[in-house]
């Protein structure tokens, strides 16, 4: 089974892509293609054709994004940053490599 340092519920932010920059946070990861949806990013039009019992519209909803593209986002400057994991208590957290910070609560 594939491990990824990212969960969902993290605050990522897109290091590459048309929407490189933003932040948002994980919804679902799908980890047999490598890739996460994120609120907000990556939005595309999905146009349904009108059948008898509804009209034809289109739907703008959030497509997957790969894993690689993302980035954890260090709470206390806002950037990117790596992700280290250490035991404290006899508990395995995540912390950043930046500042140190823990990102499990």
């Amino acid at each position: 089974m594939k491990k990824f340092k990212i969960k969902t519920g993290d605050t990522v932010i897109v290091i590459s892509g048309k929407d490189k920059g933003k932040t948002g946070n994980v919804s679902s990861i799908l980890k047999n293609k490598d890739r996460v949806i994120v609120e907000g990013i990556n939005i595309v039009k999905k146009h349904k054709k009108a059948t008898q019992e509804s009209p034809g519209k289109i739907e703008e909803k959030e497509a997957s994004i790969h894993i690689s593209n993302v980035a954890h986002v260090d709470p206390e400057n806002g950037k990117p940053t790596r992700i280290k994991y250490e035991f404290k208590d006899g508990v395995k957290k995540r912390f950043t490599v930046s500042s140190g910070l823990s990102l499990d609560n």
